[in-house]
């Protein structure tokens, strides 16, 4: 009877996936529980989510690390595009959702599991994210989602765990957050609101270090490959830079933005390395890109936000631009200096031997060395035609 109705939940170890745990499995689902780290649990925190998971009735646990999986599908275009939501947001937990499902839905179908459950409810995005990469990648797997369905309250699937045996601590904290590689999300009375701001103790990072600190970041192609000279993959050097951008309480904003169902949400967060790479990627582009590649690359990353937002991560458009990306990045070598302050930082510079800003060529505003006067004359005056032929005809 079980194995004919195997079934994998993305279980995070909070009460939403909880509840669905215990119920499918009281309903004669051979339950699997899985979950995914994008860069959010620590080996403590994994352990006590695998112990929880038995204590509710599930047949396997398991965890996948994919934080380099995470980095090498998504943040690393994040990074390319210099991908800001609404010029605020890094998109730092919308898109860890994109590669937490197709993980799950990869392992379901590797296990031959015929039904799929999360917890999401039916009043946000998650539910869009992985719903849409299920369908996509597994049509024939069903997926089951009593959350959603049943319309349940927090108190609701408190009082059934409790009558099932589960008696563990569900007091909900003032602050829910979700912490990532490329961000931690933090949500409270406050973000239901319009005009709230989060208070400082909402933020995991508290202020540590108040002296100014110089750093400098060494970018390979577009890539974040070192912090003051040392060496690593991106992924290592990205939480490096949290870890010490955290210390300054940097990356600190509220997001507000459309969510996918029609509905405007609030969404406070921090984002350290997230970002001091992209700004200090950016400049380093200016630098380096001219004028028609930065611009082209920057509708094209508003496109990327809203695809992989709205969980159109499959898309064959997503790989079109990210490998317009990949090869706008040929040339964006090199170091970006950085100073760290009290929440904030500033970009002081950069170092490359692919730096447009090549005197030899002239200065700007003072001197020219490329062409003569005559010549800029004819330029300007060329340049002006279009504009004063219709003024002339159109006054």
């Amino acid at each position: 009877m079980k194995t004919s109705k195997k079934l994998v939940i993305a279980y995070s170890g909070g009460l939403d996936t909880s509840y669905c745990a215990v119920n499918l499995s009281k309903k004669g689902f051979d339950v699997h529980a899985v979950s995914v780290n994008t860069g959010g649990f620590t080996l403590n925190e994994i352990k006590n989510i695998e112990l929880n998971a038995y204590k509710m009735g599930v047949s396997t646990y398991k965890n996948i690390d994919a934080v380099t999986t995470f980095y090498e599908k998504v943040v690393k275009y994040l990074v390319f595009g210099n991908v800001l939501k609404n010029n605020t947001y890094p998109l730092s937990v919308s898109a860890e959702r994109i590669i937490q499902a197709i993980e799950i839905v990869e392992y379901a179908k590797s296990i031959d599991a015929k039904y799929i459950a999360h917890g999401s409810t039916g009043a946000g995005n998650d539910q869009v994210r992985f719903d849409m990469i299920f369908q996509t990648l597994a049509p024939e797997i069903e997926i089951i989602t009593p959350i959603r369905d049943r319309k349940l309250t927090r108190q609701e699937e408190i009082e059934y765990l409790n009558k099932n045996g589960v008696d563990l601590s569900w007091n909900k904290a003032k602050y829910s957050i979700n912490k990532g590689l490329w961000g931690t999300s933090v949500g409270g009375e406050e973000t239901l609101t319009s005009e709230k701001a989060l208070p400082e103790q909402a933020y995991p990072s508290q202020l540590k270090k108040e002296e100014e600190e110089k750093v400098k970041l060494t970018f390979l192609k577009g890539e974040l490959v070192a912090l003051n000279d040392k060496k690593g993959t991106p992924e290592t050097i990205i939480a490096a830079l949290n870890d010490l951008g955290s210390q300054y309480a940097i990356g600190r904003d509220i997001h507000v933005g459309d969510t996918i169902v029609g509905i405007k949400g609030r969404v406070g967060f921090e984002a350290a390395a997230a970002l001091i790479t992209i700004k200090a990627h950016h400049l380093l582009e200016k630098h380096t890109l001219t004028k028609w590649q930065l611009q082209h690359k920057e509708y094209l990353s508003g496109f990327y936000s809203m695809h992989l937002h709205e969980g159109q991560y499959l898309d064959p458009v997503m790989r079109n631009i990210e490998s317009f990306f990949e090869s706008s990045q040929t040339n964006v070598s090199g170091d970006v200096f950085v100073t760290l302050k009290p929440y904030h930082f500033t970009l002081n510079g950069i170092r490359s031997k692919h730096d447009l800003m090549n005197a030899k060529f002239g200065t700007y505003g003072e001197l020219n060395k490329g062409w003569t006067a005559s010549e800029a004359k004819g330029f300007i005056k060329i340049l002006g035609n279009q504009n004063k032929i219709y003024q002339q005809i159109n006054s």
